[in-house]
């Protein structure tokens, strides 16, 4: 995982290049979140609570933990204004 500090020595056309790969990142991240949530409410529903209604939320929690340095990365764009 890439550290704020890291992209502090980017330079700005470094950090508008990752910006679009962390833009795709995290829309394909929140479609897959938003998959797994639904999946684990149908199972909570059709079966009740069980294994098979938390499992699919343990790969959410995995997947928000694997989008901070994504996070860090627009922070820091926004950070110096880049558009």
């Amino acid at each position: 995982m890439i550290n704020e500090n890291e992209f502090k020595g980017l330079s700005d056309v470094e950090l508008l290049q990752k910006r679009k790969a962390a833009k795709s990142s995290l829309i394909v991240s929140a479609t897959i979140t938003g998959l797994l949530i639904g999946v684990a409410i149908y199972s909570a529903f059709k079966n009740g609570i069980g294994f098979f209604t938390f499992f699919p939320l343990f790969f959410v929690f995995l997947i928000v933990k694997s989008q901070a340095s994504n996070k860090a990365l627009l922070r820091e764009i926004k950070l110096r204004n880049l558009k």
